[in-house]
């Protein structure tokens, strides 16, 4: 049924347990740069996060005030949407096992409510490997419920490759895909788009154009050669951006000529088992400044990852940037974050 190949399957448990740092930081950029000097007099801002689910919550997420303020100063907020949306699951034991994903109307609503971002100004893609855990009834019944919500959606193949989104002055272009799928072919076809060939997106039309890829191996820090050989063809083919997720773990960043590449923001709010080992815990906000000045219009002019931790409050989970962490926690997550970015996000980066 999926499209996962046997060793991936067989690593799955050992890297959830033991996130692996095998990689090397060399070579990846920063992880928050200046891109454009002097800076541009008019920008937009997008706020960039991981994959959105209600496995290891109960009830909504309590969020650092900082959070809701940084998500809150955003003129758009892009994430992924990584369960159905149903109000009864059709996958009873797998959803209750966690193998299966499924979350309330009610509980997207007051978890975005939580975290301070505003549904006009959210984007969702529908592109990962769970978006039919409940079936294709389920998977209709997500798109039926985030129009209810007002909430505008990409990644899927009724809207075409490329979306058009109107923020402020601008007009971005965004393509979301999946290179991964938990189901048949023949239910992904024609419903979630898997296509990663920017050559076949319209880009005439957009100021920028962004990728929002569901790719790489989970619970990797570093991305394997063939997600960067894909980064890399996709810069080529003009994609200005890219923003990943998957993998539930934090990746670098890299700069591909013009080309920022955001490989992984691990997860928003928790998609795996509740008690969760700490490394995957951490989640990344990727904020970018995008130029809106005649002469640059288009072009990235900054970038800030923003790490936070989900930490367990109860039945939910409790969001809080790095820098609101006290003692061994704050020292261990600060730890990791230097083995993946060659500076520490808590600095400030400048790369003219």
């Amino acid at each position: 049924m999926s499209n996962y190949p046997l060793s991936y399957k067989l690593s799955w448990l050992p890297r959830f347990l033991k996130p692996s740092l095998g990689g090397d930081v060399h070579g990846f950029a920063p992880a928050a740069a200046t891109m454009l000097d002097p800076p541009p007099k008019q920008a937009v801002r997008l706020a960039f996060i991981g994959d959105i689910s209600a496995v290891a919550n109960r009830s909504a997420p309590d969020c650092d005030p900082a959070i809701k303020a940084l998500l809150g100063a955003a003129d758009l907020v892009i994430g992924n949407c990584e369960s159905p949306i149903v109000d009864r699951p059709s996958s009873v034991l797998g959803t209750k096992l966690g193998t299966h994903h499924a979350m309330s109307e009610r509980f997207l609503s007051q978890a975005l409510a939580a975290a301070g971002i505003a549904r006009e100004k959210l984007v969702l893609s529908l592109a990962n490997n769970h978006v039919l855990d409940q079936g294709v009834a389920g998977f209709d019944d997500t798109v039926a419920a985030l129009k209810r919500l007002g909430i505008r959606t990409i990644g899927e193949v009724a809207g075409g490759p490329v979306e058009a989104v109107t923020v402020g002055p601008l007009t971005l272009g965004f393509a979301a895909f999946t290179l991964w799928r938990n189901a048949d072919e023949n239910l992904f076809a024609g419903r979630v788009s898997m296509e990663c060939d920017a050559a076949h997106w319209l880009r005439h039309a957009v100021d920028l154009l962004c990728a929002v890829p569901h790719w790489d191996w989970e619970f990797r820090h570093f991305p394997r050669a063939e997600t960067q050989e894909l980064a890399r063809r996709l810069a080529g083919q003009g994609v200005g951006l890219i923003a990943g997720h998957h993998t539930h773990v934090v990746q670098p960043v890299e700069r591909v000529d013009r080309t920022i590449v955001a490989y992984g923001l691990g997860d928003f709010l928790g998609t795996a088992l509740a008690r969760q080992p700490w490394p995957g815990r951490i989640g990344g906000i990727f904020v970018v400044d995008v130029s809106a000045d005649a002469v640059t219009r288009g072009a990235v002019a900054s970038y800030r990852l923003h790490p936070f931790v989900r930490l367990r409050a109860g039945d939910h989970e409790r969001l809080v940037l790095v820098e609101g962490l006290k003692g061994r926690v704050r020292s261990k997550v600060e730890g990791r974050l230097r083995a993946i970015f060659p500076s520490p996000p808590s600095q400030n980066g400048v790369d003219a």
